[in-house]
């Protein structure tokens, strides 16, 4: 039989709380993920079910309570801050609902900052190529003020993926967005994802957003299940199983 191949992503047994006051309330509660590259998938839930918690912890920019995180085989505890850096930096893009963006800084420079950081030659002319390829070949020298909201998530994920990360996380990316605005991120998104092979996990309350991606997982409790293809249909949070 043919050996199955390492997933991107893998948890085991992963847990986060934070402390309210004295007490420490759970967020994450064993949650198991196996997620394979190339794939599309959504975190859905309601607010404060842990969906952006999760996503913290996949990119290393949070630490659990317990259990082990592994990306790409690398298990993510026996990396310092320095190392879990570099694992952004070099393999990882991160789309927010707030976009992020360097108010002083044109589109332009904000999209070359990771491969600059990352110390790549001609680091502007590879963030050109990617701002035309989102649409804002006309916007690259304006400032974040001088963008519209869709125009600036646009920056957003162009900065996300210049430097061709094998993972992208975008956290509620049509959140801040009208109707119109969120459907075209929404299109921008798996198009690249189907351009660049890169795996997209995003955390959405969009249901028909969630239900367009390859696998759909709902956070409640604290404890994570996976919708099967055939209960995609969109339904209340609150029908989710305890």
């Amino acid at each position: 039989m043919p050996q199955e191949s390492a997933p991107l992503i893998e948890t085991h047994g992963l847990c986060m709380h934070y402390a309210v006051g004295t007490r420490p309330v759970s967020v994450l509660r064993g949650v198991d993920l196996r997620i394979e590259a190339g794939t599309r998938v959504a975190i859905a839930g309601p607010s404060g079910s842990g969906k952006t918690s999760l996503l913290l912890l996949l990119s290393g920019l949070e630490r659990p309570a317990a259990g082990r995180i592994f990306f790409d085989g690398t298990d993510l505890a026996t990396l310092d801050a320095d190392g879990l850096a570099d694992l952004r930096r070099d393999r990882i893009g991160i789309v927010f609902q707030s976009f992020h963006l360097l108010p002083s800084l044109s589109a332009l420079d904000n999209a070359a900052l990771p491969l600059q950081m990352a110390g790549v030659r001609r680091a502007r002319e590879a963030a050109t190529a990617m701002l035309q390829r989102v649409g804002l070949g006309e916007r690259l020298h304006h400032r974040p003020s001088q963008l519209s909201g869709g125009e600036q998530q646009r920056v957003a994920i162009a900065r996300a993926l210049v430097h061709r990360p094998r993972l992208l996380l975008a956290d509620e990316p049509t959140g801040n967005l009208d109707d119109i605005t969120a459907e075209s991120v929404r299109e921008l998104l798996f198009a690249l994802n189907r351009e660049f092979g890169t795996t997209l996990v995003l955390v959405t309350h969009d249901l028909d957003f969630a239900a367009r991606c390859d696998r759909v997982l709902r956070l409640h409790d604290g404890l994570l299940h996976e919708a099967p293809p055939t209960a995609r249909a969109p339904q209340p949070f609150d029908a989710v199983p305890a």
